[in-house]
């Protein structure tokens, strides 16, 4: 790919422009020629000159003369080092240790660090709707193929987007390569949408080495539509439980406030009914074929759709309908009317009893009342029969 090459080209400039200069860090891509100076050695023979290296490689420090051959590295003619494709392994301190032409001992040392720019990130899973209020799932960001492991970054409208652990919430998770050494990472991003926001941000994903001159990789970007949820929607019926006697009329009423107003459509047993958008279902004269699980459907172009629950609309051979929405119910009503009739019943009979009781008691009262009377009288006769004997005696006796 003509960027990577690019990339890898000047990254080998990089490198052997900090060799020339004696820099102390080294930083070469995987897979590219990697060429380390000797400051202080004869550009030509005969040279006095040791590199000494200590890698993955190796399990110590390794001693190579211009004499000796390597399969990995060697030392050039003019004293410096050549590794032909670095490596992973690679990674470590290389020194130099070089007589000049007057006798003066030169040391060069360098710490080299290698990398691989893996392929542009992508975001999958992406989701394309949003809901306020919820945690929703963006998508998961994956890069692979990169070494060292690298970050990734998600960002919101262009911006860095800061996880706290509440709106937004980021699962990072790497993994390694046992035969290439090289990373892939996956990003998880979930958040939870605040009211009054955009209704389609625009959400990226970067991947970053954390090099010197590196520009981070961008995702393709993702705008998911983000909905506020409707508000509960309730559904009226008249008469309440909706029993109704046959040839009777049953009102279904959808309520629900969002504005602008949503469509509402109706369906029975599952079924959608093929009517016009309404939040009134009327059933004039029910029979058997209407009976049924009635709900209504609201669905709004930025809301998305809601159903509501399902009411039992059924027929009573009685012909009697249920009550009125807001009253009791038709067996709590029948029940009262039933313990207000017995207890009506037993306070009349009550009532009656006592009268009964009450006029049987006059009359005996009377009758008693009567013997002491006659009582009363025959005394005051006797009285007056005994005054009068008196009366005679004395008359008698007298002069």
């Amino acid at each position: 790919m003509p960027t990577e090459t690019a990339a890898g080209a000047w990254a080998l400039v990089l490198v052997l422009w900090g060799a020339l200069v004696g820099g102390q860090n080294i930083t070469a891509r995987i897979g590219e020629p990697l060429v380390l100076s000797c400051k202080g050695a004869p550009k030509k023979p005969p040279q006095q000159l040791e590199w000494k290296l200590n890698t993955g490689r190796t399990e110590a420090w390794k001693i190579l003369s211009p004499q000796g051959g390597d399969s990995v590295a060697r030392i050039l003619p003019n004293g410096s080092l050549l590794l032909p494709a670095i490596g992973i392994v690679d990674e470590g301190t290389f020194r130099c240790r070089a007589m000049n032409r007057h006798g003066k001992e030169i040391k060069s040392n360098y710490r080299v660090r290698v990398y691989q720019i893996p392929g542009k990130p992508e975001i999958v899973d992406a989701a394309s709707e949003l809901t306020v209020g919820v945690p929703n799932k963006v998508g998961t960001c994956v890069s692979k193929g990169s070494y060292p492991a690298g970050t990734l970054s998600w960002h919101l409208d262009g911006k860095p987007l800061i996880p706290d652990e509440k709106r937004t919430i980021v699962k990072e998770e790497s993994r390694r390569n046992p035969e290439t050494g090289l990373f892939t990472l996956e990003s998880e991003l979930t958040v939870t949408p605040a009211p009054g926001g955009a209704a389609h941000p625009t959400f990226s994903c970067s991947f970053s080495l954390g090099l010197a001159r590196r520009r981070p990789l961008n995702t393709a970007p993702i705008q998911p539509h983000v909905r506020e949820p409707l508000e509960r929607i309730q559904l009226l019926v008249e008469p309440e439980g909706g029993i109704v006697a046959p040839g009777g009329t049953v009102t279904l009423t959808c309520v629900i406030s969002t504005q602008p107003p949503p469509q509402i459509h109706w369906i029975k047993d599952g079924t959608p009914l093929p009517l016009a958008s309404s939040p009134v279902l009327l059933l004039p004269k029910v029979e058997h074929k209407d009976e049924g699980i009635y709900s209504c459907v609201a669905t709004h172009p930025s809301h998305g759709s809601q159903e509501s629950t399902p009411v039992s609309i059924s027929t009573s051979e009685t012909g009697k309908e249920g009550p009125a929405t807001g009253s009791v119910g038709g067996s709590g009503l029948g029940t009262l009317a039933l313990a207000l009739g017995i207890l009506g019943g037993l306070g009349i009979a009550t009532l009656l009893i006592g009268a009964i009781l009450w006029r049987k008691r006059q009359p005996r009262r009377e009758e008693r009342k009567v013997p002491e009377n006659q009582e009363d009288e025959e005394e005051r006769a006797e009285l007056n029969q005994s005054e009068d004997a008196e009366a005679r005696e004395n008359d008698a006796g007298g002069p």
